[in-house]
């Protein structure tokens, strides 16, 4: 019994010295604010890219597969796999940058279509959902 409580005792002290180690007698606390600018966030910028043919759009959203992935009425697609453009009504600047890019399951088509091409599929998309 005098051994656990030996050990006890020890163990009490030795955690007390450790929280102390190099506080000098002095306790900081951590400040409530923070004083100063918080950084800026990155700037958005619009994305440039081609005036986009709707009409030419239309046929690479068909040959290109997209109805495969996606629902978009116009286009006689029904699609389950990617999010309803009907629904989801994405603007020019955003149908350009995932299809250039990728997100998620979808892969990225700029090695398959040229600028000029992911805009005209751009250009479709925002034309068929009114986005």
């Amino acid at each position: 019994m005098r051994r656990l409580l030996l050990l006890a005792l020890i163990l009490v002290a030795t955690v007390g010295v450790l929280a102390g180690c190099n506080s000098k007698g002095t306790k900081t606390t951590a400040p409530e604010t923070v004083e100063g600018a918080a950084p800026e966030q990155p700037a958005t910028t619009e994305i440039e890219m081609p005036e986009g043919d709707a009409a030419a759009g239309k046929d690479l959203f068909g040959s290109s597969g997209c109805g495969g992935c996606h629902t978009l009425a116009d286009a006689g697609a029904s699609g389950a796999v990617g999010p309803n453009l009907d629904d989801l009504k994405p603007t020019a600047a955003a149908v350009y940058d995932i299809v250039t890019n990728g997100r998620n399951a979808m892969p990225a088509f700029s090695g398959q279509l040229d600028e000029q091409q992911i805009a005209d599929v751009a250009a479709y998309v925002v034309q068929a959902t009114s986005g």
